[in-house]
Formats: C-alpha cells, sequence, structure tokens
C-alpha cells in the first residue's frame, strides 16, 4: 500500500503544501457581511473572529480607494462568475497586504448566495511558485537522471535525463519496479538499496551498478544516490534516487590506474633489472619482471654472436638465425614452460618465423589472436606448438632488444591465463622494459668483450710461469676480479749467479687502459733489471717513467734476493709489506722506509735488507688478496700470515690454500709471488 491510500479505506495524511501557504478562508453573506472567518484568515489580516464576524467585509478590509472596485468585483462573483487575483487588503495595524484571492458563490439550504474567498499572503505564493518552478526545471533540465519512487518501490515519475538513460519514457515506467522494466541491472542490490533508505533514512550516496538498459547494447556504470521522501511532519513519502552515466569516468579512472601500474612495473625494472654484468643474469630478470606484469609466460633469447664473442651480426632477408636461450619465466606451474627453447641451448629459425622476423626488422610483432598457421610460426616445432594450444596460449608478443640501433635478440611473451589478449598498451610498456634490459644486455656484451681483451693482454704480458731459479723454490699466480680486470703484475728476473729479481705491482685502474700500463712498467722493469740496479734505484727510474703515462698510478715491490750473502734487500713504492717467514718459522711483516706510490714523485724510496737463508720464505702480493670491503686491512694481513706460518706444503699448493681461503670470488686482482730457500 502506498503512502496515497488504496480502495475505499482513507490512510493518507495531510499535505504540507496547504500549511505552508497558509490559505485563510472567508465567507460573506449576500449584503458582503463577514459570516465565517478561518483562523488563517486571522494570521493573514490580524483580525480575531470576534473583530471581523457580522462586520461588512469592504467597510473591514478595503481601503476607501479601493471599495469601488472590490464592490464591483463582489457582484460579478454574485453571478456566479468566478474571480481570482491579487487584492490589496488593510490589516488590523492599518498596513496594505497584497493577497492572492480565488472566489466563488455557494448557496445553502435555503437557497441563499454567499461568497467563499480562499485568500493566501501573495509573497508568499509567489515564493513557493518560484521554488516550484526553480525546481521542476532543474528537474527536467538537469543531466542527472532523477527517479522517485513509492513506499513499494514503484515508479512515481522520472526526468528526461532518465528517460535518456534508460531508453524507456516515463509513461511506460510509473506503477512499475524496477525488474520490470530494467531487468538488465542488478535489481536486487538497487531494491536492497532502496528498503535500506527507506528504513533507516539515511541517504547512500554514489553507490555503483553496472549493467545495461534499452538505451545501450553493451553494460555500463551508473552511480546512483538514494535519498528518502518526507513531508514536514516527517511522514515517509516515498524515495528519490539520481543516477549519473558514469562509463566514462570509470573508463578514464581505470586508465589511469593501468598508467600508474605500468609506471610502476618501469620503476620496478629500473631496480631489478641490470643488477650485475652478467647476460643471462640480466636475461632472467627481464622474464621475472614481464610475468605476471605483462604476459602469462614470458622468454628471453639473444643472438648466439652477442653469446659467444660480442659480435653482432646483421640479419639479412632469408637467412637463418641462431638464438641462444637465457631465460623462461611462467606465472604459474604449466607445462608451456617446456614449449620455449631449454635455457641455455642453442636453437636456429627460419627466415619465416616471427622470432627471426622481430630481429630483421627490429621491431615489435603483436598477434592479437593466435590461430594454428601463426602458432606454427610461433612454436620450434609441431610439439611445442601442441603444448602451447593445450596450454591456452591465445596471444603473443614479440619485442626485439634493441640497444644503441643493434638488435641483440628477443623477449616473447605468451598469454593464456589472461583472457585479454595483448593491446598497443602491453606493446608500449614490453618495448620499454625490453630496451631497459637491452642497454643492460649491451653493456655487459661490451664489458665482455673489453673484459676478454684485457684479460688476454694482461696474461700474455705475465710470464707463462717464473723461470727455475737454483736454491730457490718459486710459485707464483694471478686472479683476475669477476667484474673488470685490472693491472697487477708479477715478474722473477735472472740477475746473475745466485741473483734473482722479484716483482709484485698494482696499476690503479681497470680495463684495457691498466693492463696496456702494466705491460710498460713490467717491460721497463725487466730492462732496469738487467742493469742490476739497487732496488731504490730502479723504483726511481720507475717513478720517473710512470709520471711521463699521464695520470697514472702503481704501487711496486721490488727486491733482489742474494743467495752468496744470504740476503734479501727490498724497497717498496706505496705496496702492502712483503711477509717474511723466517725459518724458524717466525713471522714478519716488512716495514720498509719511505716510499709512496710510482707516479706521485718527489719523495725516495727507501731498502731494507733483511737475512734470507735456507727455508726462509718470502710472500709479495697485491692488495686484491687482503683487502675486504668494510673490513680493516690488518684482518687481511693478519690471515695471510697466519695461513703463511701454518702451511708446510709445497709451495704451489701453498698458493692454492691462500687463494681459495683468502680470495675464492675476488672483486679485485690478485698478483702473488712465493720464494723459498731451498739450500
Amino acid at each position: 500500500m502506498d503512502a496515497y491510500g488504496a480502495g475505499n479505506e482513507v490512510t493518507a495524511g495531510p499535505g504540507g503544501l496547504l500549511d505552508l501557504l497558509r490559505v485563510a478562508a472567508v465567507v460573506l453573506d449576500a449584503g458582503g457581511y463577514i459570516t465565517l472567518w478561518s483562523p488563517e484568515a486571522e494570521q493573514l489580516l490580524g483580525y480575531s473572529p470576534e473583530e471581523a464576524l457580522t462586520q461588512r467585509a469592504d467597510r473591514l478590509l478595503v481601503s476607501p480607494d479601493d471599495r469601488g472596485r472590490a464592490r464591483e468585483l463582489f457582484a460579478q462573483v454574485g453571478t456566479g462568475a468566478r474571480w481570482a487575483g491579487v487584492f490589496p487588503m488593510l490589516h488590523r495595524d492599518g498596513t496594505e497586504r497584497q493577497v492572492e484571492f480565488r472566489t466563488m458563490r455557494l448557496r445553502d439550504s435555503h437557497g441563499q448566495a454567499h461568497l467563499l474567498g480562499l485568500a493566501a499572503d501573495a509573497t508568499t505564493v509567489r515564493g513557493v511558485e518560484r521554488d516550484l518552478a526553480t525546481s521542476h526545471s532543474l528537474v527536467r533540465q538537469t543531466p542527472v537522471g532523477i527517479a522517485v519512487f513509492d513506499t513499494e518501490l514503484r515508479w512515481v515519475g522520472v526526468n528526461p535525463a532518465l528517460e535518456r538513460i534508460n531508453g524507456v519514457p516515463e509513461a511506460e515506467l510509473v506503477g512499475r519496479r524496477v525488474g520490470e522494466v530494467l531487468p538488465g541491472l542488478d535489481v536486487a542490490a538497487i531494491e536492497s538499496r532502496m528498503r535500506h533508505v527507506l528504513i533507516t533514512g539515511k541517504p547512500l550516496l554514489d553507490q555503483q551498478t553496472v549493467g545495461r538498459t534499452p538505451a545501450d547494447l553493451a553494460d555500463r556504470a551508473y552511480s546512483e544516490s538514494y535519498h528518502r521522501i518526507e513531508d514536514t511532519q516527517g511522514r515517509v513519502l516515498g524515495l528519490a534516487m539520481a543516477v549519473l552515466d558514469v562509463t566514462e569516468r570509470e573508463q578514464a579512472a581505470a586508465e589511469v590506474a593501468q598508467a600508474r601500474r605500468r609506471l610502476s612495473v618501469v620503476a620496478e625494472a629500473g631496480v631489478r633489472i641490470g643488477t650485475t654484468l652478467d647476460l643471462q643474469q640480466t636475461a632472467r630478470e627481464l622474464a621475472d619482471v614481464a610475468v605476471p606484469h605483462v604476459a602469462d609466460l614470458a622468454a628471453v633469447d639473444v643472438l648466439e654472436s652477442v653469446v659467444t664473442d660480442g659480435s653482432i651480426t646483421p640479419v639479412t632477408e632469408d637467412a637463418q638465425v641462431e638464438f641462444r636461450a637465457l631465460a623462461v619465466a611462467a606465472g604459474y606451474l604449466t607445462d608451456a614452460i617446456h614449449a620455449a627453447d631449454p635455457v641455455g641451448e642453442l636453437a636456429t629459425y627460419g627466415p619465416h618465423r616471427i622470432i627471426t622476423q622481430c630481429v630483421r626488422e627490429a621491431g615489435p610483432i603483436l598477434v592479437e589472436r593466435v590461430d594454428p598457421p601463426m602458432m606454427r610460426r610461433i612454436a620450434r616445432d609441431g610439439r611445442a606448438a601442441q603444448t602451447l594450444r593445450t596450454a591456452g596460449v591465445h596471444s603473443y608478443l614479440a619485442v626485439p632488444l634493441l640497444a644503441r640501433g643493434e638488435v641483440l635478440g628477443t623477449l616473447s611473451l605468451y598469454r593464456t591465463v589472461n583472457e585479454l589478449p595483448f593491446d598497443e598498451q602491453d606493446r608500449v610498456l614490453a618495448s620499454e622494459l625490453a630496451a631497459r634490459a637491452a642497454i643492460c644486455i649491451d653493456n655487459a656484451r661490451l664489458y665482455g668483450r673489453e673484459r676478454t681483451t684485457a684479460l688476454t693482454l694482461q696474461r700474455s704480458l705475465l710470464p707463462p710461469a717464473p723461470a727455475r731459479q737454483e736454491g730457490l723454490d718459486i710459485a707464483a699466480r694471478y686472479l683476475p676480479a669477476l667484474s673488470e680486470v685490472g693491472g697487477d703484475w708479477y715478474d722473477v728476473l735472472p740477475l746473475g749467479p745466485g741473483r734473482t729479481g722479484l716483482v709484485v705491482g698494482d696499476v690503479m685502474g681497470k680495463g684495457v687502459q691498466a693492463a696496456a700500463i702494466m705491460g710498460q712498467l713490467s717491460t721497463a722493469t725487466r730492462a732496469l733489471a738487467r742493469l742490476d740496479l739497487p732496488p731504490a734505484e730502479l723504483l726511481h727510474h720507475l717513478d720517473d717513467l710512470t709520471g711521463s703515462l699521464g695520470d697514472t698510478i702503481a704501487t711496486c715491490a721490488y727486491g733482489v734476493v742474494d743467495l752468496g750473502r744470504g740476503t734479501c734487500a727490498l724497497s717498496s713504492a706505496g705496496h702492502l709489506p712483503p711477509v717474511l717467514i723466517h725459518p724458524d718459522g717466525a713471522a714478519e711483516l716488512l716495514d720498509i722506509p719511505g716510499g709512496v706510490p710510482l707516479g706521485v714523485g718527489g719523495v725516495e724510496f727507501g731498502t731494507v735488507e733483511v737475512s734470507f737463508t735456507t727455508g726462509a720464505l718470502l710472500a709479495l702480493y697485491s692488495d686484491g688478496l687482503v683487502e675486504n670491503r668494510g673490513e680493516s686491512i690488518d684482518v687481511g694481513l693478519h690471515a695471510l700470515t697466519r695461513l703463511l706460518q701454518s702451511s708446510r706444503r709445497p709451495l704451489e699448493q701453498t698458493s692454492d690454500l691462500l687463494l681459495n681461503a683468502l680470495r675464492p670470488e675476488p672483486d679485485d686482482d690478485v698478483a702473488l709471488l712465493l720464494v723459498r730457500v731451498t739450500g
């Protein structure tokens, strides 16, 4: 039952509009005397019933200037005509009030004529009319859909905006419920909200609904707000609903969220990709970022020439291309991962394969929907194609790893459980990830080439094995850093009967340049040693040479063993102190006076001469053996000394022991020279 009642039972309470207008009722007899006077008339004109009843209306309520017009109107209504309009009336306080009238003739049971006047303050009437007109105009012209429902959730009315949103005219809605007219909406949710508002009186704002109406063939998003309608006495009349089509807003919000997600992925890629200069590690990092942010399955393949020798071979129109699979990643457990090329293996693809085309054209290839012929161009063979089909691969994207204008390989992306096909936005994001990874891969390639060149140069300049010297047991090691080759070197120089020169040096810097400078200093040392110069004088000449090589600094320890005298004379150019193990097992870090690194100049080099007899062991080394980040160098020196004291092994084994214990994975080059007097 609605608020207005049903059947013959009167259940509706009074409305509030007449109370708002405060309509007054006045009845005049045929002579113009007031016979009935309502309380509202007293409120309007100020006269009590005792003051107004039995008085002639024109004399009491009309000014002298207007009485003639008042009598004309009275006579006109007395003939049965009706009159409506505004007429000035006198208030009890002497002021004049504009009053709007509706007048009509009445007859009593005796046939006598009476005049009924319904009156209201004209200003109040104009205000209500203005408010109603404004409300009507707003409701009719607003782009917001507005509907009114009764307490039984039946449509009472809608504005034109909601007619357009619904695609249904108002006449087909009134008296019916939402589900009867718009079954494509979430009717249960809408009516549940309506009941909640009717019961609690609390409005519900910006409630989201997705569905379709006869106005649209596809689902759209709507924002709905619900308010309970009450009269001035608080009686519930129904509810109003405001509806906005927010499909575009939701789409824009989704696009913004997607853009933020893509930026987040790119930011994550900047942190996670390229943490090392290792090709395979970088490829794994790329695959792990691509899954699941972009794809369900990802594979990274790099040109074989990039892996083997760091070169890039252009791909011609009809050429087959060799790839090395470096990484595969899946976002869930799936057999599809086995359809990719096994990591570490070589794969050859013909000119018509998608991966080959991607490298040849140096551009991404997006296959929105993968059909059987296209699957054969994607998969490495028929079995792999079947595996991918079974796994549900429906969309594919190949992106070149492009760096500095050269294609290094491809990033292959597949979608299986994600039902959406790859689109242009996915292509842009994948290309950004691939570009970042490609720079890292190219850096690793260039670094690998430079490291190989530097290491080759370094090893070519070092003696293949220390020269055997009578009365001495000698072992030497050179261990390049895992990251970048430096300029460390060692040498053993025969100086004549019973005399041997020992050298360990370290050029500051990394790469080919450091190795080349090391070669020059090593060659100069050999030449100067042939002159049988004292250690300090030899270092002085090396210092002059180093100063001529530009901004070069190097450290060096040089010693001359004289078995005839049983001594070893040592000088140092800013190098770490040699370790001397005496025949009785006592250990000593040799403190060599003076000496700054080669290339600094201006400081004399000192010399220390120590006893070096049968059983004594001398260790020369570079800082890469004992220096650890975050630790005092004294810790490394103590560990080296302890290991030398405790080892009774041959020097070759002792050398390996020191490297394994102190530098299993060096982050700096290591040069080590061990010399023991055998007698």
